[in-house]
């Protein structure tokens, strides 16, 4: 199992206004927009925007990362012998499969593995 990236998640109301500044600073643009449930994502750099109403944030702000790896089920198993509590278990998104898991220390963090294509168009183009 191999991480293939790691964004640091920033929380705003606004999208359209948080690019802007992110771009700027990373050099930039975004290699991923999409919708999920009530939020607004946007892949930028190594940041993860999200971005909606506060109570609709709310509900993802427990993880403070985002790691995409190539193998849920093998990072599955790591965590477990780790002593990892998984939180949310393997469910299908907008990009693929991912799971939530509360590390042994108390860091949760959300895994994805994405499709094939966006690992093809983003991780090795």
């Amino acid at each position: 199992m191999t991480l293939l990236k790691t964004y640091a998640r920033l929380w705003t109301d606004d999208l359209d206004q948080a690019l802007p500044l992110l771009a700027e600073l990373t050099g930039e643009q975004p290699h991923l927009r999409l919708a999920f449930q009530e939020i607004a994502l946007a892949a930028i750099g190594d940041f993860l925007v999200v971005a909606g109403p506060a109570e609709e944030r709310a509900r993802y702000s427990h993880a403070s990362a985002t790691v995409v790896v190539d193998d849920l089920e093998a990072l599955l198993a790591t965590l477990e012998s780790a002593g990892a509590t998984i939180t949310t278990p393997v469910t299908g998104g907008p990009t693929g499969r991912f799971l939530y898991a509360r590390h042994a220390g108390g860091a949760e963090i959300e895994y994805v593995e994405w499709t094939p294509d966006l690992v093809r168009r983003i991780i090795r183009p």
